[in-house]
């Protein structure tokens, strides 16, 4: 350890906390979370013939480290799941790709709460359910939702004094409190069954409707009777598409996974009530060279830390580090005890085993899948080889694109397609430095001239040329690119790809090259030029909200 981090771990607090290790070019690549901080920071440094070859591997990585003191252990688990989503560190343990796993939000601190669909949960007031593995799912339930109990889906200003209510009002798939037709009151009433349901808490709302209708029918509200009637039938379909597994009515999470070469898969069943009223399937990154308890340990935690409702027992697969923290930080979520445990015999094995098992085929599932797309992107690659007349197979393509409106907030892209697979770890964003107005030949060639600058330079990040550029744009843009190239004294085979009639410059001919519509090689130029173009609009908007 050199002596300067040595004299840093000495000054570290012996109380709880969160640290967060650091590469040399100062990126965090590791949070943790300890009961005595100085003490685990130490034990990264010190050499173990039992340590992993994970760890020994992070150990050589690390440059430098921050801390954060904690009042608690379970203050500390909190904010190292915050962390872990926030900077995704690539020796956690963590969700593969974690934006594509929605969440619902529910804005309570609203008056007529909103439901919503959104990529993160944050701590500002609202109630989310999630993190859904599959989107077509959610929309599912959503639609179900809807039937059941119409909300409120436009962003209007809900004042009560509209005169005219939209068509789902009159299709009944929404309220209408914009014209009053619901009272406040009334309408988080509805919005609460939404939770419940959610919950899979399907009997408590059926109680409560049943009530509701009775209290209606008996103060001859007719009309609202019939609405609740219709409400209770939606629930009971819905019910009997729900598979028992616990005679007593019982809330658990039922949580396992499935390991195979370096990857991972959790399963959740969610039982409610004693039924199975719905699965997900998490695939998680990271986990190559973890025991398989340290990776269920970090998947219940960042699983947990945003889901709105945490059932009175869940069953898992194999032991956890941290339990007894664990349990603490989820009984306090609940308000209420909630039970930990490993099933080894029993009804309750075998629920956990059949979670197991389905982790097992989603892994299966998706290795047959990569195989598959891997020989669909290498027919393109070979495909687009032929096409071009390249002479080796075109594995590291870069795509570049300039985004700008007159010149404001000029920016380029460079997206990274690694055997036709985008490698979203190696985009850049390049935010135009040199250029005055709408100059898009000029921020094509200051793009270039940085990435391929740095190159020569020997930059780590930047060392390994392409196999092909592609340019989006046409004969002048191509042109830019060959003069960088040819001044930094590179060839690197560049092709431009025009929107308009799908047209391919290359150097040497004025004669565009058409692919035949059908064209694996012409899919795959089309993904490049899109997701560059798709990359630099990003960030050209993200810059033009800051002005």
């Amino acid at each position: 350890m050199a002596s300067d981090l040595e004299e840093k771990v000495k000054s570290i607090p012996t109380g709880p906390g969160v640290y967060l290790f650091k590469d040399e070019k100062g990126r965090v690549v590791y949070v943790g979370k300890a009961a005595n901080l100085r003490n685990r920071v130490r034990s990264y440094f010190s050499a173990s013939p039992t340590r992993s070859p994970k760890l020994a591997h992070l150990a050589g990585t690390i440059a430098d480290f921050e801390f954060i003191v904690t009042e608690s252990e379970m203050e500390a688990l909190v904010l190292e799941c915050s962390l872990i989503k926030r900077y995704r560190p690539r020796y956690n343990v963590r969700f593969r790709d974690d934006k594509r796993y929605p969440y619902i939000r529910i804005s309570w601190q609203e008056e007529f709460p909103r439901i919503q669909i959104v990529r993160r949960a944050q701590r500002d007031g609202a109630k989310y359910y999630g993190p859904f593995a599959s989107s077509a799912a959610m929309h599912q339930t959503l639609d179900t939702l809807r039937r059941i109990f119409p909300y409120v889906t436009c962003r209007r200003k809900l004042t009560g004094s509209d005169q005219r209510a939209c068509l789902y009002y009159y299709i009944k798939r929404c309220p209408a409190p914009c014209i009053g037709a619901i009272s406040q009151e009334e309408y988080r009433a509805l919005i609460e069954g939404v939770c419940l349901f959610l919950e899979g808490r399907q009997e408590a709302i059926l109680d409560s409707l049943r009530r509701q209708m009775e209290e209606t029918a008996r103060d001859l509200e007719f009309e609202r009777a019939a609405s609740l009637r219709d409400q209770i039938q939606g629930i009971e379909r819905a019910m009997e598409k729900q598979r028992i597994v616990f005679r007593t009515k019982v809330d658990q999470d039922v949580i396992a996974l499935a390991r195979r070469d370096g990857e991972a898969c959790a399963q959740v069943f969610f039982v409610r009530g004693g039924k199975l009223i719905g699965r997900e399937s998490f695939l998680l990154e990271g986990t190559k060279g973890e025991e398989t308890k340290e990776v269920l340990t970090s998947f219940l935690k960042q699983f947990y830390d945003a889901v709105a409702y945490v059932p009175s027992e869940i069953l898992l697969g194999s032991e956890i580090d941290e339990a007894s923290v664990i349990r603490a930080w989820l009984e306090e979520r609940r308000g209420a005890k909630v039970a930990l445990s490993v099933p080894r015999r029993g009804k309750k094995r075998g629920v956990v085993k059949l979670a197991e098992e389905n982790a097992a085929q989603t892994l299966a599932h998706l290795e047959a899948q990569e195989a598959i797309e891997e020989e669909k992107a290498m027919a393109a690659l070979i495909d687009l080889q032929e096409h071009l007349g390249l002479e080796a197979l075109p594995l590291r393509i870069e795509a570049y694109d300039i985004s700008n409106i007159q010149g404001v907030a000029a920016t380029g892209s460079m997206v990274v397609f690694q055997k036709g697979v985008p490698q979203r770890g190696a985009y850049r964003h390049f935010r135009i430095k040199s250029v005055q107005g709408a100059n898009d030949y000029a921020m094509m060639r200051e793009v270039l001239q940085r990435r391929f600058s740095r190159a020569l330079n020997e930059e780590s990040a930047w060392a390994t040329l392409p196999h092909l550029v592609v340019i989006d744009g046409g004969k002048g843009q191509l042109n830019a690119a060959l003069e960088v190239l040819a001044e930094h004294g590179l060839e690197v085979p560049t092709v431009a790809l025009a929107k308009e009639r799908e047209e391919i410059y290359r150097p040497g001919t004025d004669r565009p090259l058409r692919l035949p519509g059908d064209s694996p090689a012409l899919r795959l130029m089309q993904r490049l030029r899109d997701e560059a173009h798709r990359f630099a609009l990003g960030y050209h908007q993200k810059l033009r909200r800051r002005r």
